[in-house]
């Protein structure tokens, strides 16, 4: 893939080498202090702390140096903007403008509007900040335990994060939350999670037909290694490595067959109207 001709995205932040330290970002020396202010204040200290704890979670605390602009950055840089540019011109056709994700480098935790998280859970998207959070050792694990990996593998997942933000901007994940709180069933293999996971794998099948077409960057062999990838992080697949047997009710994010199946969907297509993947499950 030459994914140094797509346009850098200016919607990228880098917090490696940054993480939350002490209690809720509090250093010892910070913790001292409030317990002292809230002992003069005739106030309990741990009450206070809480409260200083819970108003600092979000933010980070530097613990190291971030490495700046090396080729991880320079990569997420650009499939980032290829996504912008892609969803930009969609919305654009249908008479709206897109607002970007901002997508966060991180390194071993982050906080997030969601809360906090360990790099072990893989990308994530958070509707609550409209963030793609990204520790791209998860990229080294595709590769080395997974049986995945690639560049072109790499920009499918970061595209897979904003489908998720496509879902949400188009009301997609709101309904989703309105059917859970109705007692919709979530998990399973025709569960609304798994349905959403297969629909963000569709739009970002549609992304890599609509980016190629703008940036005619892909090379031999990049569709097989996101289908690859699409086929490794499957439920059934992930379930059979971890403990030997598949439990289709505890289904998540879709089989393998099914991945691949709803990303070559979006592919071939290159529209949205072919990522209906709720069909009969009207919301």
């Amino acid at each position: 893939m030459k994914w140094r001709l797509g346009r850098s995205s200016g919607n990228v932040e880098d917090r490696r080498g940054m993480g939350p330290v002490g209690i809720g970002g509090l250093g010892l020396g910070g913790v001292v202090i409030v317990s002292i202010i809230a002992l003069l204040l005739g106030k309990n200290p741990l009450d206070v702390i809480g409260q200083v704890a819970d108003q600092s979670a979000m933010a980070p605390t530097q613990t190291g140096a971030a490495p700046v602009n090396d080729e991880d950055s320079q990569f997420v840089h650009a499939i980032l903007g290829s996504t912008e540019d892609v969803w930009g011109n969609m919305f654009q056709k249908m008479g709206k403008t897109y607002p970007p994700p901002t997508l966060v480098l991180f390194t071993g935790a982050v906080a997030s509007a969601c809360g906090r998280a360990s790099a072990a859970v893989g990308p994530f998207y958070c509707p609550n900040d409209q963030r793609v959070y990204l520790d791209t050792s998860f990229f080294q694990e595709m590769r080395a335990k997974l049986g995945g990996g690639g560049d072109f593998a790499e920009a499918y997942v970061i595209a897979h994060e904003v489908g998720h933000h496509i879902q949400v901007l188009t009301g997609t994940a709101e309904k989703i939350d309105q059917a859970r709180q109705r007692g919709a069933s979530m998990e399973g293999d025709n569960g609304l999670s798994v349905r959403m996971e297969l629909q963000a794998d569709c739009y970002a099948g549609v992304w890599a037909n609509q980016a190629q077409q703008q940036n005619h960057w892909m090379e031999s062999g990049d569709i097989e290694e996101a289908l690859n990838t699409a086929s490794a992080i499957g439920d059934d697949r992930l379930q059979n490595q971890a403990q030997g047997t598949v439990v289709p009710d505890s289904f998540t994010h879709g089989t393998s067959a099914q991945r691949v199946r709803w990303f070559r969907n979006g592919f071939d297509s290159g529209d949205v109207g072919h990522c209906d993947t709720f069909g009969a499950r009207a919301l």
